[in-house]
């Protein structure tokens, strides 16, 4: 067993900042080891004043040294980063903002930088989430389905680009802002996914009022200036209709995937088509559609379709894409939006929650992109 100084400072090379998921020693936030008398004494600089994980990473500290050797005691002691060297973790998980030569890719749009997710080299499927008109449930099918991808074991995360009706940090229990490290946005995670929202800046009293080009920057900004990593998937909750937001996605992000959430009634199913006739109008491929709400089941067992039937698939038939699930109307899809124990993280097994694992099944494989683009390739002429 060897409790050297370099013997801890390779055990701890295996232990990540939860939040960045990068080692505490490349990151450089192991500041001092030092050992005396079977006392190991372990000096960390943390990114943030307030870093909300601080325990889980003290946690894992000690475990990494108690694998390597039997300390009477390990004292683990806390700083904070200086300016600049916060400025060195940024350009080392995000690139270097004053420049766009390197490795690593810098991604902010106000500084001469682009949004990830547009590379033709990216591998990060961007669905669209969207609906005609409100109230049809297009965040809580939003927030279950980027669930259900997680549990699918895919690098999942979710944009609440609903900015006047933000709901997901409240719908996935997220009390946890993002941390900031030298202007870039680390995002909380919870269920497997990570989440931006304005929710993380407003009172839910207080309205936002913007304007179009205040919500394109807005946008932008969550695309480019939020440390999102390699994701599989990334699910952008859009708000009803077909206003500016949808527009600028379809500018930031030309090959997202379009999923119409719409309701069983005929009346909703109409409005829910406009949503998707503006998608392919700028290019957007409308993949399917999803129906919510479409029946409940009585105690006697029998299916109550309490807002008609047929819309879903009418809607799918009039947009020649595949109705990919119904969803019922139950009580626990409701109660886990409010309490922020959405029904695929708080009972999977249960009716809805196998619907969206196989809605999540449906998306990742039966309507996965043919076409897979790299920049590394490139026609002989």
């Amino acid at each position: 067993m060897d409790l050297s100084t370099e013997a801890i400072l390779e055990a701890l090379k295996l232990v990540n900042d939860p939040e960045l998921n990068r080692s505490i020693v490349e990151l450089g936030m192991i500041k001092n080891i030092s050992v005396k008398e079977a006392i190991v004494h372990v000096e960390v600089a943390l990114t943030t004043q307030g870093c909300p994980l601080k325990g889980k990473i003290e946690e894992d500290i000690k475990a990494a040294i108690q694998e390597i050797g039997e300390p009477s005691e390990i004292k683990v002691e806390f700083g904070v980063m200086s300016d600049d060297e916060r400025a060195k973790v940024r350009e080392l998980i995000h690139g270097d903002p004053s420049s766009t030569a390197g490795s690593q890719p810098s991604h902010g749009h106000a500084e001469g930088r682009v949004i990830p997710f547009a590379d033709p080299a990216s591998n990060t499927r961007v669905l669209l989430i969207a609906s005609g008109k409100g109230g049809v449930g297009k965040s809580s099918v939003s927030t279950n389905l980027s669930i259900a991808l997680a549990n699918r074991g895919k690098e999942v995360g979710i944009v609440d680009a609903d900015v006047w009706g933000f709901s997901i940090p409240k719908m996935m229990g997220l009390d946890q802002p993002p941390t900031v490290i030298d202007d870039l946005l680390i995002p909380p995670k919870k269920y497997g996914v990570k989440a931006i929202s304005m929710g993380f800046f407003a009172r839910e009293d207080q309205p936002v009022i913007w304007r179009g080009p205040m919500l394109h920057k807005a946008l932008e900004q969550f695309l480019t200036d939020v440390y999102w990593e390699d994701l599989d998937y990334l699910l952008i909750d859009l708000p009803p209709g077909t206003g500016d937001i949808a527009l600028s996605l379809a500018q930031f992000l030309p090959r997202s995937e379009l999923y119409v959430v719409t309701t069983p009634q005929p009346a909703a199913q109409r409005v829910a088509q406009r949503a998707a006739f503006m998608a392919r109008n700028v290019n957007l491929e409308v993949k399917g559609v999803i129906e919510n709400m479409s029946w409940f089941t009585g105690d006697d067992n029998k299916k109550y379709h309490l807002f008609g039937q047929g819309g879903g698939e009418e809607l799918a038939e009039r947009l020649e894409v595949p109705l990919i699930g119904q969803i019922p109307l139950i009580p626990e899809v409701r109660e886990g939006s409010d309490t922020g124990d959405p029904i695929v993280a708080a009972m999977p097994e249960s009716e809805a929650g196998e619907i969206f694992a196989k809605i999540s099944e449906t998306i990742d494989i039966d309507l996965a992109p043919t076409r897979r683009y790299n920049k590394g390739l490139k026609l002989l002429q």
